[in-house]
């Protein structure tokens, strides 16, 4: 009952999230194509920019799909929005969403990977005595309760010889967190790696202080494309067209992060363009690496293999429990 009430209160808080950030135009138009609903991972930043890409670059419409965006609050919290039907796509960390894969047993699958590499990290700002990862032992860390830092931080922890249990939580919304960070009310917060430019845009002068995952853990990817296990099975057809267009935007994103960061600003109005495309920059390197020649949103079986033994390692996950086949859908993938 209580995770009932949870789900209905974030679906009725994204509700106005998307009356906020304009809607979806192609609906308001008389799109007549399926209609399908689709979580960011968090919130609207400009690292979310290439949905609002494929939906204005007609991606989506092409492609027979009549798509709501809506802002999304965190990896677990669009899991369980995705898995109880109030969402029928949404983007979460592979790695957060393996870990509460293997403890929830949620019908979710991931069929594409929006980053080949890690995002997540503990930013600081200088001054805050946090400078290398033994520095968060005793420290005030602010995030979104379930967000992908949080969950993955027990084995960020043990990656770096640290006491996850010396480090304080303290909750907050996405949107907020960056002006707590700033007011010093706690000494850190947990973000993405291209989050930097927003920190020191609100920081106003002060520089961050980046503690990326992937440095002590670089073989994790980052976020995925996550359907539901029987959306799979009923509409596999609708699966592979939904990824498509979403990883079409994707590209021209990469390619073009102003005219994407434009783009994010006309369903987005609060954006500023030029920390946006700033994010859109940095996350080049993370949808195609300079080592990587796959194709933008191939899921590798031998890649992800290797994180379910990481993560197993680091006692995140009980493999006995844990059937790779049931939560990547390898064969609707962009192949590796």
């Amino acid at each position: 009952m209580r995770l009932r009430r949870s789900v209905a209160a974030l679906v009725v808080a994204m509700g106005l999230l998307v009356s906020a950030c304009g809607g979806n135009p192609d609906s308001e138009s008389g799109n007549k194509g399926e209609k399908v609903s689709y979580l960011t991972s968090f919130g609207t930043f400009g690292r979310e920019a290439y949905a609002y890409v494929a939906l204005e670059k007609g991606y989506f419409r092409e492609a027979g799909l009549d798509v709501t965006i809506t802002p999304g609050s965190g990896t677990v919290d669009v899991m369980k929005l995705v898995a109880g039907g109030q969402a029928d796509y949404g983007i979460g960390d592979f790695t957060a969403f393996m870990i509460t894969s293997s403890k929830e047993h949620l019908p979710v699958t991931a069929v594409g990977m929006v980053h080949q590499r890690s995002l997540a990290a503990i930013v600081s700002l200088e001054g805050y005595g946090i400078t290398k990862p033994k520095d968060l032992e005793d420290k005030k860390i602010g995030d979104q309760p379930g967000s992908t830092n949080q969950v993955m931080f027990p084995v960020y922890a043990k990656a770096a010889g640290i006491d996850k249990n010396k480090v304080q939580w303290v909750a907050s919304a996405p949107p907020a967190l960056p002006a707590l960070l700033v007011s010093g009310q706690v000494n850190g917060i947990g973000q993405f790696v291209v989050g930097q430019p927003t920190i020191e845009k609100a920081a106003k002068g002060k520089k961050a202080v980046v503690l990326p995952y992937g440095d002590l853990l670089p073989d994790l990817y980052g976020n995925a494309i996550l359907t539901r296990q029987d959306v799979v099975k009923e509409k596999p057809a609708q699966v592979q067209k939904f990824t498509a267009a979403l990883l079409k935007g994707l590209a021209d994103t990469i390619a073009d992060p102003q005219a994407a960061a434009t783009i994010l600003k006309k369903y987005v109005p609060e954006t500023d363009v030029t920390v946006a495309a700033a994010e859109l920059m940095l996350m080049r390197d993370y949808v195609k690496p300079p080592s990587y020649n796959g194709p933008i949103g191939a899921i590798a079986r031998e890649k992800v293999s290797g994180v379910k033994t990481a993560l197993a390692q680091a006692e995140a996950i009980n493999t006995d429990l844990f059937n790779i086949g049931d939560y990547v859908s390898f064969e609707l993938a962009p192949k590796a």
